[in-house]
């Protein structure tokens, strides 16, 4: 890893090299986060915007010399990134803004944007010649590890609280995993993950603790900014649970704007649901992350379910540091953004990927956004990872599905029943608000 200098405590600022440690500085437990710093003069000298103007890698190994990867370790097979990045008139119009962009990670190999933070553990773990990888989740980032691991048969061993949604463990159970379900919440898991990988010396995944996985994740960051032209957002709205997805974004921007690739740096507003809030809280009343308890988390938006936040340190940087803020929204509010989002660009979103939308209608209804900023939403996972949820959203709105005979007869009797034109039976979609209230 030449392009990586060295690797930084976030605690105590203590430096190490890459050879010296492999997770966190020892000073601190398992809460000595690092950050990875990079040679920005030896990766300006081996890529540049031309370069990926030609380039025909539409995964997130088209930005290799900016990861902390060996240039000769081979990648997945699997195409993880470059996920479609949709501008959302309808929305725009619906909230009184200019310009809103929605980015669709659902459409990622196994749904979510954790796809990418694990295409980089398998490397990492084949630079580390690890025989089995390991992570804990509340569902999406070990269905990303377990299915990028069953394409290149790399046995790994999952750790889930039990809560987690059918759909996601399917997935693991599906892709060949060994799967423990945790009679507990993630952050039972997540302990007992770090001390089984340390007693078996299992490769880690988990955010929070390996410092690789958010240079995983800071590549949507590229993406968004080379999609518009390299032209930075004025804010990007992106659902907050653990912490590390908007840790990575922050990371990403900071590296183009270091490269000179991006002239400022957008305000990351982190959107946390009501009964998970603690970086809200903590963000709110300026309280110390280090000392602060963790919280009994409780929502309908699983993903981005966690009592004690660990990546927190990146993520409350990423907002203090960008002048963004953090935004607190309810699980009705959520459940709202769920069609609004779908029927306004047509992307289907789960709980916690909707929630970056709730965020954004809320700070729109509030006047937080001004009406001619150009806003990105981040919509991290796909519906389909939770039907259950879904299906709530639409009966909430009061949606159903109508049941006839098949015969055109009791289908006109029905259409007549229901007082809608025959050319307006389709556009039930349009007499939704476009907005979560």
């Amino acid at each position: 890893m030449e392009n990586v200098l060295s690797l930084k405590c976030l605690i105590c600022g203590k430096i190490y090299s890459p050879e010296e440690v492999t997770y966190v500085c020892p000073d601190h437990g398992n809460e000595g986060i690092l950050d990875v710093h990079y040679d920005y003069d030896l990766i300006r000298r081996r890529i540049s915007k031309e370069d990926l103007l030609h380039s025909d890698d539409l995964t997130i190994w088209r930005y290799k010399p900016m990861l902390p990867v060996e240039p000769d370790t081979p990648t997945t097979p699997l195409a993880v990134g470059w996920t479609p990045l949709y501008k959302a008139p309808k929305l725009a119009a619906g909230l009184g803004l200019k310009k809103v962009w929605v980015k669709d990670e659902g459409c990622q190999p196994t749904g979510s944007f954790k796809d990418r933070a694990s295409a980089v553990a398998l490397v990492k773990g084949r630079e580390k010649r690890a025989e089995v990888i390991t992570t804990a989740s509340t569902g999406n980032a070990a269905a990303a590890l377990s299915g990028l691991c069953a394409s290149i048969q790399q046995p790994n061993v999952i750790f889930v609280p039990e809560s987690a949604p059918e759909a996601k463990i399917a997935q693991l159970l599906v892709f060949g995993s060994i799967v423990f379900l945790i009679k507990g919440t993630y952050s039972d898991a997540f302990e007992l993950c770090l001390q089984a990988s340390k007693e078996y010396g299992w490769y880690n995944r988990n955010t929070g603790y390996n410092p690789y996985m958010t240079e995983g994740k800071k590549t949507a960051a590229y993406e968004i900014c080379e999609q518009l032209g390299w032209r930075a957002p004025d804010r990007i709205f992106v659902s907050v649970g653990d912490g590390c997805i908007i840790g990575g974004l922050h990371k990403g921007l900071k590296d183009l704007f270091s490269l000179g690739w991006i002239d400022k740096m957008p305000k990351l507003m982190g959107i946390q649901a009501q009964g998970s809030d603690y970086m809200y809280q903590a963000w709110k009343n300026g309280e110390n992350i280090l000392t602060k308890p963790a919280i009994h988390p409780h929502t309908i938006a699983d993903s981005i379910s966690a009592g004690l936040p660990r990546d927190r340190i990146k993520a409350l940087a990423a907002v203090n540091e960008t002048d963004g803020a953090f935004i607190r929204v309810t699980d009705k509010e959520i459940l709202a953004a769920i069609p609004a989002l779908a029927r306004g660009i047509g992307v289907f979103a789960e709980p916690a990927a909707a929630a970056a939308y709730a965020g954004l209608a809320l700070a729109a209804n509030r006047g937080l956004v001004f009406a001619t900023e150009e806003v990105v939403v981040l919509s991290t996972g796909n519906g389909l990872k939770d039907i259950a949820s879904a299906m709530k959203s639409v009966d909430v709105g009061g949606v159903r599905p109508y049941l006839v005979a098949p015969n055109l007869d009791d289908l006109k009797q029905m259409i007549s029943s229901l007082k809608i034109d025959r050319n307006e039976v389709f556009m039930q979609s349009n007499t939704s608000h476009s907005s979560p209230k």
